[in-house]
């Protein structure tokens, strides 16, 4: 599916990040795609999310689209034409946005499933939550920090934000195999968040995660970032 380049403003993001087996992860991800690792170790998490003003670009912003969303990633990669390329598989997504729900699959890649989002922020601390229709959720609480957990297994600020800023092309899986977008931002700048609490249904299913196989890192948060969504050049695979 080739979507229209879309252009708006990420007002918050928040990237909730676990270390997890590479063997488990494995399992999850369709061919040909693998685990990305730090020190060994698989990363996952969801991506919170609010974007304001999503539009095709060249369109006024009066009729751009707010919404809260949440994406639930893997970060991966894969060899293509003898090189190795990065990026994140994106299982699931899920929508304030009815308008959302509807065009996913359509101008937005794969599905997404309706949430109710429980948000409040100020003053630096962030207290947001969701469920679905399907009892999926999540809740998290946390504050703006000066100082980057050196327990987590990037050990700094420069090589978590490397990371995540390389891995800017999601896959979405579909019915024909997997949509590809490419996030471009024109800007880059992120920031740690200290977490008080973190819950993830998703993350804590055993079926999925075994006991002892996965295990919250970080959290890191971004604001007021001007950004595009762009379709891929070409379908990189299918299944």
């Amino acid at each position: 599916m080739k979507i229209p380049t879309l252009h708006g403003i990420i007002d918050r993001r928040i990237l909730i990040n676990y270390i997890a087996d590479p063997v488990v992860v494995q399992k999850l991800l369709p061919y040909p795609l693998r685990p990305k690792l730090q020190k060994g170790k698989a990363i996952v998490g969801i991506c919170l999310i609010r974007l304001k003003n999503i539009r095709p670009k060249g369109l006024s912003h009066f009729i751009g689209v707010d919404s809260e969303n949440a994406a639930h990633r893997f970060a991966v990669e894969w060899d293509e034409n003898g090189k190795t390329k990065e990026g994140v598989y994106i299982p699931r997504r899920d929508t304030s946005s009815l308008i959302n729900a509807l065009a996913g699959g359509r101008v937005f890649p794969g599905k997404h499933h309706m949430a109710k989002f429980n948000i409040s922020e100020a003053s630096g601390h962030y207290a947001i939550s969701y469920t679905t229709n399907d009892a999926t959720s999540m809740n998290i609480e946390a504050s703006e920090a000066d100082v980057f957990n050196s327990n987590s297994v990037f050990g700094n600020m420069e090589t978590a934000s490397a990371f995540f800023k390389n891995g800017s092309i999601g896959f979405t899986p579909c019915n024909s195999g997997l949509d590809s977008v490419i996030l471009h931002t024109y800007n880059w700048e992120i920031k740690p968040l200290e977490v008080i609490k973190v819950e993830s249904s998703y993350f804590n299913d055993t079926n999925l995660f075994p006991n002892d196989s996965i295990q919250f890192d970080n959290a890191l948060l971004m604001q007021n970032i001007e950004h595009e969504w762009r379709s891929a050049l070409k379908p990189m695979f299918n299944d």
